[in-house]
């Protein structure tokens, strides 16, 4: 981006160029535009914005020039400068949403399925994403670096989804394409750019497929067109709208449908996280939502401190294919008044990826959820962590280690947390034999928590009494 002293000169020399134009305005009034200029430009950088529109092109180009994008947006800017030569200007510069061509195919959303989504997600018509979550979409990190496998984050609800499809990323890297029972971790720290993509597509494919009880998937994009009016109880949020379902019968098509339109989950402005939240409640079905859900449960995303968090049912359709709204083994009847005997929904069978849980907070009231054996056993050695309301994966490379119970005596974990500061891939050693970790046997939870990590607590909920080598790392949770 050019600077106020950059700006200024071009502004003196277009004043001299053409005198009789510019005669009149004062210098002090040029100086106010620059000045307010650089006020809006230090608000968007606050909130996370970019005043250029060269992010929509370069996921296209699936390329990564920061000095062109920089000189692109010096430019655009320049020339609103001369245009308008108002800050408002600057309001149109938020990159735009990616679209598709209307010709693709798909089914065109209508007003009954909009209102279906809404009521599933928010349990109204009126609540729309926020802001964060607009803008969230699936990115790795770097390719062919140390945690070239990995998601990056953002904040606020979405981070949970990502989490959660982070686990299926890493289920596709180490255990799908590859065969061999131990696989070294610096393969996934060898990945490209096309391997990236490649997991990505994949990981989805398999979370719709599975949801979708493996005889549909429906995967959902925007399209520049709008495709129904909507009613006085329907507020509109300007991409629903514009939405097209596209249905696949094999598992197969839709991996490659969504590898060919990758930069629609991957990219600045492709809304990729909630297009994928949207494709995942269609390949379900709405039908089939309900019967997952129970009365605790009557939509999936819930309001906390001005922003959406996912209940767990989001988390556990995911995880499992079904929205299950606990985690607990089966059904649970609750004792309730009168002769009406209700049931809680928990986890029917085991899935290839699990779940574990830990929280202060709920361990000081009493309120841990008792995740059972199904999440905490999965096929696969790769756990979603829900630790003190943050999200993060614990995974090991051996393919074996929770068939043969002898492996579970010393092995390795490793922690990806999803944060920014998290520049490698954490190494754990676990050791469930050695009991030193807890010298007073009696002494409550709560007092162990603190004394040690949540991380920690959180693997001795499945294996209790372990202790654990952090490998020079430092402790963090």
């Amino acid at each position: 981006m050019r600077t106020q002293l950059q700006l200024g000169e071009q502004m003196d020399q277009e004043i001299s160029s053409d005198a009789p134009n510019f005669q009149q305005i004062e210098l002090e009034e040029i100086s106010s535009k620059i000045s307010t200029l650089d006020k809006w430009r230090k608000i968007f950088s606050f909130h996370g914005l970019e005043i250029s529109h060269t992010s929509q092109q370069k996921c296209q180009d699936h390329k990564s020039e920061d000095d062109k994008e920089d000189a692109a947006g010096a430019a655009q800017t320049t020339s609103s400068l001369k245009q308008d030569r108002f800050p408002s200007s600057i309001l149109y510069l938020v990159p735009k949403a990616l679209t598709v061509s209307s010709n693709l195919g798909g089914q065109p959303i209508s007003l009954e399925m909009a209102v279906g989504l809404r009521r599933m997600l928010f349990g109204s018509t009126y609540h729309v994403f926020s802001y964060e979550w607009k803008r969230s979409y699936f990115r790795f990190h770097e390719p062919h670096a140390d945690l070239a496998y990995a998601l990056e984050t953002d904040k606020g609800g979405a981070t949970a989804v990502q989490m959660a499809v982070q686990v299926n990323i890493i289920k596709y890297l180490l255990f799908v394409q590859n065969k061999q029972e131990n696989i070294h971790l610096q393969s996934l720290c060898e990945i490209s750019q096309k391997e990236q993509e490649k997991a990505l597509a994949a990981a989805v494919a398999d979370i719709l497929w599975t949801a979708g009880e493996g005889q549909k998937a429906t995967v959902c994009l925007i399209t520049s067109d709008t495709y129904f009016t909507p009613s006085m109880d329907y507020k509109v949020d300007h991409f629903t709208e514009r939405v097209q379902l596209f249905d696949f019968f094999e598992k197969e098509t839709t991996e490659q449908f969504l590898c060919d339109h990758i930069h629609c989950l991957n990219c600045e402005g492709s809304h990729g996280v909630i297009l994928f939240l949207y494709s995942l409640l269609f390949s379900r079905t709405f039908e089939r939502l309900q019967k997952d859900l129970d009365f605790t449960t009557t939509h999936l995303l819930q309001c906390r401190l001005g922003n959406f968090s996912c209940r767990q049912a989001i988390l556990n359709i995911i995880l499992t294919g079904r929205a299950s709204p606990h985690v607990f083994n089966g059904f649970q009847k609750l004792d309730t008044e009168g002769s009406v005997q209700k049931l809680l929904h928990g986890i029917l069978s085991r899935s290839d990826v699990g779940y574990l849980h830990w929280s202060k907070e709920e361990v000081e009231h009493y309120k841990l959820p008792q995740v059972g054996s199904m999440l905490k056993t999965p096929k696969l050695p790769i756990w979603l962590c829900n630790i003190n309301g943050t999200y993060s994966v614990l995974f090991s490379t051996n393919r074996l280690l929770l068939s043969d119970w002898k492996m579970e005596h010393l092995f390795d974990l490793y922690l990806y947390n999803g944060r920014p500061s998290q520049k490698t891939t954490v190494h754990l050693t676990i050791d469930t034999h050695s009991h030193h970790w807890e010298e007073n046997h009696y002494e409550e939870d709560c007092a162990s928590e603190k004394r040690f990590p949540s991380v920690e607590m959180a693997i001795r909920t499945k294996w209790e009494g372990a202790a654990i080598n952090w490998n020079g790392a430092a402790p963090f949770f």
